[in-house]
């Protein structure tokens, strides 16, 4: 309590116009959890100063930022870290005090769609057709073309809202709920677009023998509705694009990596409609990634 109201009287000196008065008491605050949030957000509502109210909108966004970058080192520390919890930080960048409780329920709903159309009848490209059908057709989540450059593509609850997204939105989504249903769905660090891979060693060793390189059987290509394609296709468009074969196309791909390059549209996003602050701030995101894998941006 005494804690409390120290807080509280630091913050009603926001409004003071000593500006060294003003040093001391951000020095302070600086220092404080996003708990505190509320309390500034109250007295912003009360002020009718507008040099108080500015310096409790930058104290609000670094607060933020603060908490937004602790919730990500925890996230890239974690040994299996789950791309859902990673989709939901990034997307606290732009919503900070959004619930996570109803874009839970509307994915659970999803799987739960999904899973009443599966058996264990099915064979892997089965179980993937019935995924792409309820998914991409009965659902109509789809690549937003017509706007592909907007910031609202990257951001889950968007995703959710409009059935829209970037392809690296999207695949992140279809992602989640395949491995929600435990189907064996992981992604694939694939250049220029996203691709996901259904690994099963043991059909991959009957169809190509023990001494395989991969434990892959196919590919899914959540830009165009899962499209199934093969390792041959798969050699043969990375020719077409000049790009030589490296063996991370055909292992599973880490999650920090996918949030990585979902973090990587949000960021040009914002650099092509001139806002530096926000895209400044996902750089900042992105350097906890790199710098826990020893990347370099």
């Amino acid at each position: 309590m005494i804690a409390n109201n120290n807080t509280k009287a630091l913050i009603n000196l926001l409004d003071d116009p000593d500006i060294g008065v003003f040093k001391m008491v951000e020095q302070e605050l600086v220092k404080k959890n996003a708990k505190i949030i509320p309390v500034l957000e109250e007295k912003w509502e009360n002020s009718l100063d507008e040099i108080c109210q500015h310096r409790i909108e930058n104290l609000i966004q670094f607060l933020h930022l603060k908490n937004l970058k602790k919730e990500m080192r925890a996230w890239v520390k974690k040994e299996d870290p789950e791309l859902l919890e990673g989709f939901f930080i990034l997307n606290k960048f732009l919503y900070p005090d959004l619930n996570i409780r109803p874009i839970e329920r509307q994915i659970e709903n999803l799987r739960k769609d999904i899973w009443l159309e599966l058996n264990d009848s099915l064979t892997s490209l089965e179980k993937t057709s019935v995924l792409n059908h309820v998914f991409f057709e009965l659902n109509g989540y789809s690549i937003n073309h017509s706007e592909i450059n907007l910031p609202q593509n990257c951001f889950l609850n968007q995703v959710i809202e409009t059935k829209k997204g970037n392809s690296y939105s999207i695949a992140m989504l279809y992602t989640i709920v395949a491995q929600m249903l435990e189907l064996p769905i992981f992604f694939i660090d694939f250049p220029r677009n996203p691709l996901l891979a259904w690994f099963d060693r043991q059909i991959a060793m009957e169809a190509h023998g023990e001494d395989i390189d991969t434990d892959i059987i196919f590919y899914i290509n959540p830009s165009n509705k899962g499209s199934i394609t093969g390792r041959k296709e798969l050699e043969y468009h990375l020719k077409k694009i000049k790009y030589t074969s490296d063996p991370k196309y055909y292992q599973k791909g880490d999650n920090r990596i996918f949030l990585l390059r979902l973090a990587n549209q949000i960021e040009i996003a914002y650099k092509q409609m001139g806002l530096d602050d926000k895209s400044g701030i996902i750089y900042e995101l992105k350097l906890i990634i790199t710098d826990f894998l020893g990347m370099n941006l």
